[in-house]
């Protein structure tokens, strides 16, 4: 397999990355020598000891957040990452911490505390506390000596001067430090409250801050009831209380504007609001005078309301007079409407009338009567004579008799109709009489039967 073969420019950026990735952050003790400043504000130096050396590069942004600058022939312990300035191929180390090499052990044991505590959530956000816009009473620890107090006290005076402040004294440094501070917070939760608390110092070394990096004081501010601001030192220095502080500070003047609002600005903000107040009274009077004038016009004097609801009431009375009158005018043509329909409809109407029909008709049949009684139709009488002639009971009174059959009641007129021993009845002028038949003869039919 044919080896890879890589460019100058390639193999230097391998080399570095590899060196990146292999020593992200390193710590270094040695010299300084060979130090640079140019223009740019970036330093360049070698750190070295009796048996070797290597290139280092401290950035602009880095360098101005160091406490003490860099300085030919200084011991150092410095911080940073390995890396190779490809261009010249130059390993180098890219600085980011430089101290003085005494505070070496310190800085060790800075990074260790506080990586347990962090794990334990002392720093964590969630636990930090909002400062009082207007506080009443200030709690300070710190020393009572100290150029510290003189700037709160200072600042707090010019800011907001009704505040009422109570000190804490302690030591800052030293053995008894510690004690001081724990006992100081101890006090704060047991006295009277305080709206907030500064812990607060001057400037020194990481040796002289060092009360600020032990353990029990961060505890003890955790246990604070009040909210915590700090201001330990200048701005370059970092304790372990400015983590464990619901605000850090970069000094004690900057801790005391933290814990005070501006008097000036607070008397401006309330002067904005009484102009606004003002502002607002005066356009709701005004929107009530006119109200009020629209409504004075629509007053009126109390006769002429009166006078107004009599007419009111006078109009209201001619009109249900009005309506009055209708309504009776109109109830007495319903009324008399129906009396005619009940005339026309009545039972006695219609009896009298049946009863002038049924006499009329009684006058024409009695009339009738009359008239065919007093003055018989000669025609008629002619037919009445014809009809008795016909009649035969009147020929039965000449010795003629009517024969039945007696069984059936039919009237025999032939012979041969009956047999004999047959029953037979015969109708008289005067009577009937019952009889059986002995003998048959005369009637044509027998005759033929006979023969």
């Amino acid at each position: 397999m044919p080896p890879t073969i890589q460019s100058v420019s390639e193999f230097a950026r391998s080399v570095r990355d590899l060196l990146e990735e292999s020593y992200p952050e390193v710590w270094i003790q040695g010299e300084i020598s060979n130090l640079a400043a140019p223009p740019s504000g970036h330093m360049y130096f070698s750190l070295k000891d009796e048996k070797a050396q290597v290139r280092c590069a401290l950035f602009r942004n880095d360098r101005i957040r160091l406490r003490e600058q860099p300085i030919e022939g200084a011991a150092v312990i410095l911080r940073g990452k390995v890396s190779l300035y490809a261009a010249r191929g130059d390993f180098q180390v890219i600085v980011d911490y430089v101290e003085p090499a005494g505070e070496g052990e310190l800085r060790r044991r800075f990074e260790q505390l506080k990586t347990k505590l962090e794990r334990q959530g002392l720093f964590d956000p969630i636990h930090k506390r909002p400062i009082p816009e207007i506080p009443i009473t200030v709690g300070i620890i710190t020393s009572a000596s100290g150029a510290a107090l003189r700037d709160i006290l200072s600042t707090l005076q010019r800011r907001f001067p009704v505040t009422d402040v109570i000190l804490f004294p302690v030591s800052v440094q030293g053995s008894s430090a510690v004690d001081d501070i724990v006992r100081a917070f101890r006090r704060v939760a047991q006295g009277p409250v305080c709206d907030s608390v500064i812990l607060a110092r001057g400037g020194g070394s990481l040796e002289d801050l060092w009360a600020f990096n032990e353990e029990a004081v961060v505890r003890a501010i955790r246990r604070c009831p009040s909210p915590v601001v700090t201001g330990v030192g200048h701005e370059t220095d970092v304790t372990l209380a400015d983590f464990a502080a619901d605000i850090r500070a970069a000094t004690p003047t900057a801790a005391a504007e933290a814990v005070s609002p501006d008097c000036g600005e607070l008397l401006a903000e309330v002067g904005q609001f009484r102009s606004r107040a003002r502002l607002a009274v005066q356009r709701a009077l005004r929107e009530h005078s006119q109200q009020l004038d629209v409504s004075t016009g629509r007053l009126q004097h109390p006769l002429e309301r009166i006078a107004s609801r009599w007419q009111f009431l006078l109009n209201r009375q001619t009109r249900l007079s009005s309506h009055l009158v209708a309504a009776i005018h109109r109830a007495e043509r319903n009324l008399n409407q129906a009396v005619q329909a009940l005339q026309l409809s009545s039972p006695t109407r219609r009896v009298m009338a049946s009863k002038m029909q049924h006499a009329d008709l009684a006058d024409r049949i009695i009339r009738l009567g009359v008239k065919l009684t007093v003055r018989p139709n000669e025609k008629v009488m002619a037919e009445l004579d014809r009809l008795r002639l016909l009649n035969p009971i009147n020929t039965l009174g000449r010795g003629y008799a009517i024969v039945r059959d007696a069984q059936d009641g039919s009237i025999l007129t032939r012979a041969s109709t009956v047999a004999a021993g047959d029953s037979i009845e015969a109708q008289l002028h005067h009577g009937w009489l019952k009889g059986t038949v002995v003998e048959t003869g005369g009637d044509p039919a027998t005759q033929k039967d006979k023969a």
